[in-house]
């Protein structure tokens, strides 16, 4: 599936009468921010009382789909906190996360909160100042708000479906976003992530060899919510990967999209397993961007 905005970049400032849906959306949006936000603080919080020096962290990490996968006792009380803040803002509103699991509503007006408590769970083991938390409202199985908050940096990057995409310094006021105008694969500047399934691995591995001479370089930041956030911002040109669930991409690939950018996604009921690929471009180098990708073989699912 692909994902192309369905409207030129506006910055919600700017308007001065809003549709009814509109309204909506940027009141979901507005939502998703506070969610975002209030998680982003209990993790900013916790970590020192978890990892910092003193603190006793023999049962604070535990291992997921291998033993390189890790989830903490962070991640688990911050999905339960967003959990906890949607049932008092948004009562009926289901909730679907990367560690307590649900399913997509089949309600296509049915309003649906998919979290990803600490999107980068080893870069905030490790103390890497690179995860986030990611929130987004999806309806009819798209994308409609999207908030993901950069922990460490206090930055909130956000969207709504239609009504452009910003991102909020700590303290400061929203700035828009837009992808880079580079014209030139060449030139490019590509993130991407790697899994901790070894097989897969190994075939990202080979693929990365097969790209990187024809590209600027690589950028390999360890979550990907940030990684489209930052192709929305022009920090990186393009950003690529297999593998990823719907809490992973479903507020950066929209706040990427508002932004200009244009996408590849698998079906949001597509299971990470399935080694489906996320590409997020900037315009001018998507078709050129896709082409080579294809040529090399990155299009190919990498199952587990």
């Amino acid at each position: 599936m692909v994902l192309v905005p369905e409207s030129d970049f506006t910055s919600t400032a700017s308007n001065t009468t809003l549709t009814s849906d509109e309204t909506d959306i940027a009141e979901l949006r507005r939502v998703a921010v506070h969610l975002a936000e209030t998680a982003a603080a209990h993790v900013r919080a916790r970590r020192p009382e978890v990892f910092g020096p003193g603190a006793v962290a023999d049962d604070a990490v535990q291992s997921k789909s291998t033993p390189t996968d890790p989830v903490t006792i962070v991640d688990t009380e911050t999905e339960a906190l967003v959990r906890t803040l949607v049932a008092e803002l948004r009562p009926g509103d289901l909730v679907l996360g990367e560690e307590d699991g649900g399913t997509l509503a089949d309600d296509p007006d049915a309003v649906q909160w998919v979290v990803d408590p600490i999107d980068g769970t080893v870069n905030f083991v490790y103390g890497i100042p690179a995860y986030s938390v990611s929130v987004a409202a999806v309806r009819g199985g798209r994308s409609v708000a999207g908030a993901v908050a950069d922990v460490v940096a206090g930055a909130t990057y956000s969207a709504g479906l239609g009504l452009g995409a910003h991102r909020t310094p700590l303290g400061g006021e929203p700035i828009p976003l837009r992808c880079n105008p580079v014209e030139s694969v060449s030139m490019a500047l590509i993130a991407t992530g790697f899994a901790y399934a070894p097989k897969r691995r190994a075939r990202q591995g080979e693929l990365i060899a097969e790209l990187l001479p024809q590209i600027r370089d690589i950028r390999r930041l360890g979550s990907a919510a940030l990684d489209l956030c930052m192709v929305a911002e022009g920090r990186v040109d393009a950003h690529y990967e297999h593998g990823l669930n719907l809490w992973d991409w479903a507020a950066g690939a929209l706040i990427a999209a508002e932004a200009g950018a244009r996408l590849t996604l698998p079906a949001p009921t597509a299971s990470g397993s399935a080694g489906e690929l996320v590409v997020a471009a900037a315009p001018g180098i998507a078709d050129e961007l896709s082409g080579l990708l294809e040529r090399i073989g990155v299009t190919t699912p990498i199952p587990e």
